[in-house]
């Protein structure tokens, strides 16, 4: 059953973070010790990361796309068949031991109210990348744009959006409020040189692993072209509104979503064979066993 089942892991120990930038995947440390690193230490280990000069190993870079693809074929068999042991296996553990995934993008997006299409660009490079630069096993990947500009990636089966909110809600009022920069853009205070240098994982990727990559690759590349994405700004009302009328925000959406695939499925005369869709339940729900599936 292993092969065909994904499971959920909890990681209680997790002392590192994996890293991808140009195709390469390092193995960045969190302590010193039983010391977290603080930002000026990890400023300067990103820092080594975008300065190496290595080259991706032979099938590394689009290494990510097997998780981009079908679950068992070709991921759980991929694996099975060349990461369950030696360096590969090393490797992978590497990753998905790490308490979370962190992507360094050579791309740049932002926001430009003057440009429409700006915060759709944005989502979408979010969602999924080039097909092979997220990890989307893991339960979210932290993204990094060159331009400097992050936004996250999160994995839906183990947590409902409000999880990833509250947390990026105290990343960014932990940035702002307590630990500040210098005038050039610096995390304040002096890193340590001494610290061991972020590690290159290292793979050994035949042929025919290659090609499975490549597979899994046109696979998710091909869903991702598919997608068509447009955000904007909702500005007319919000939660506070909704709430006045003892309603919940979530429940709103819900029924708002609701009545539009109504309308859109069945439009008159036809409206009274119309049928509901099935709004996705908690993820909570869904790890009950007789939650709603």
């Amino acid at each position: 059953m292993a092969s065909v089942t994904d499971v959920l892991q909890h990681l209680s120990d997790s002392r590192h973070v994996a890293v991808y930038h140009k195709g390469r995947f390092f193995k960045l440390w969190l302590y010193e010790g039983s010391r977290l690193l603080k930002p000026q230490d990890l400023e300067m280990q990103f820092q080594r990361i975008l300065d190496d000069p290595s080259p991706p190993q032979p099938g590394e870079e689009k290494l990510a796309a097997l998780t981009a693809g079908g679950r068992y074929q070709p991921w759980a068999q991929a694996r099975q068949a060349f990461f369950s042991s030696g360096k590969n296996k090393a490797a992978l553990e590497a990753i998905e031991r790490a308490a979370f995934f962190v992507a360094l993008d050579e791309e740049s997006y932002h926001y430009d109210p003057e440009d429409e299409a700006s915060l759709s660009l944005y989502g979408k490079a979010l969602l999924h990348g080039n097909c092979y630069n997220r990890w989307f096993d893991k339960s979210f990947t932290l993204i990094s744009f060159k331009n400097g500009q992050l936004g996250l990636n999160a994995e839906h089966a183990w947590a409902d959006a409000p999880i990833i909110g509250h947390l990026w809600e105290f990343v960014l009022g932990t940035d702002s409020f307590h630990l500040g920069y210098t005038e050039t853009g610096h995390c304040l205070g002096k890193p340590n040189p001494a610290l061991p240098p972020p590690m290159r994982l290292q793979w050994d990727i035949p042929k025919q692993c290659q090609a499975v990559i490549e597979s899994s690759y046109q696979v998710a590349k091909a869903l991702a072209d598919d997608v068509e994405l447009y955000c904007f700004q909702f500005l007319p009302f919000g939660k506070g509104l909704i709430k006045k009328c003892r309603t919940s925000p979530d429940a709103f959406v819900q029924i708002a979503l609701q009545l539009a695939h109504f309308r859109v499925g069945a439009p008159p005369p036809a409206a009274e064979r119309a049928g509901w869709c099935q709004g996705p339940p908690a993820r909570f729900t869904r790890l009950y066993i007789p939650g709603q599936g």
